[in-house]
């Protein structure tokens, strides 16, 4: 069974070119959203979904109607491959039912996974040069070692927590973790 799905990002947008294709493509029901596609929850994609049993097909006019990014375009197909259903665009003539569509999106993928690791190791080249630079990554600490000493003294000086606490400008949590526990 082919299932449609379309999408329009806002109220005035149309769906009708959508669901004209994908009634001329066979699809028996049609799911829909209006919804811009950064948005993580669809609920219409959510119930389409929800509706594909092995065997079927979910089509969509173009491949920006379906995922967010190409990473999530890729790992909603893949998740369908895994369930046994296929998957077809009509405009980039995609259809992983065949070998060719599956070849298409296999490539798709190793492109997808070939930027993540360029951003990768970006990223700790970025990392790298900053430590040499003398930078610290991380949070930085709740309180300076200043403010853990006076905190300690009003402590020991049987000053309540809480009173210390908001003196302070921190939670008892923070406070037992700097002070009480050492």
């Amino acid at each position: 069974m082919f299932i449609g799905y379309a999408r329009v990002s806002t109220d005035d947008q149309n769906l009708d070119l959508q669901r004209d294709a994908l009634q001329k493509a066979g699809c028996e029901q049609i799911f829909t959203d209006r919804v811009s596609g950064t948005k993580a929850r669809r609920p219409g994609l959510e119930l389409a979904l929800s509706h594909l049993r092995s065997g079927d097909t979910l089509v969509v006019w173009r491949l920006d109607r379906l995922g967010r990014s190409l990473r999530h375009l890729i790992d909603t197909v893949t998740d369908l491959q895994e369930r046994g259903i296929g998957f077809k665009s009509l405009q980039e003539s995609i259809d992983t039912t065949t070998s060719g569509g599956k070849l298409v999106f296999h490539i798709f993928g190793a492109l997808a996974e070939f930027e993540r690791e360029i951003i990768k190791e970006r990223t700790k080249a970025g990392l790298t040069a900053a430590r040499a630079r003398g930078r610290k990554g991380g949070r930085r600490t709740a309180l300076t070692e200043k403010q853990v000493q006076i905190a300690r003294q009003l402590y020991d000086a049987k000053t309540p927590v809480q009173e210390i606490c908001e003196t302070l400008g921190i939670s008892r949590a923070t406070f037992y973790r700097y002070v009480a526990s050492n």
